[in-house]
């Protein structure tokens, strides 16, 4: 999977679509990742003896296909490619060329 956590990411589709935000958790398994404050979805949380009930948004996770990573030096979006610096293998924005930490 080419984006990882803490990467700033911008939707491609949906109804979020041009909206940016920090990726928080990636799930390479399910080619999934959540994005903060992208695909809010409402939850409805029981009361419990300790807790009232209350109404939670959280977000919920967007297809990896539908983000595509925001390269850091142009500001746009930018495909990831990878390439050897010595013997480490490195993440590379496609439009400037730069090396993605």
């Amino acid at each position: 999977m080419r984006i990882k956590k803490d990467d700033m990411v911008i939707v491609l589709t949906g109804k979020d679509k041009g909206k940016k935000g920090k990726v928080l958790k990636a799930m390479p398994k399910k080619n999934k990742v959540l994005v903060e404050g992208i695909n809010m979805q409402t939850k409805h949380q029981k009361q419990t003896r300790t807790a009232a009930a209350e109404i939670k948004h959280q977000e919920g996770p967007l297809d990896i296909s539908n983000v595509m990573l925001i390269d850091s030096k142009t500001k746009e979006p930018t495909r990831v490619g990878y390439k050897m610096e010595g013997d480490k293998k490195v993440r590379v924005a496609k439009k400037s060329g730069t090396v993605i930490e």
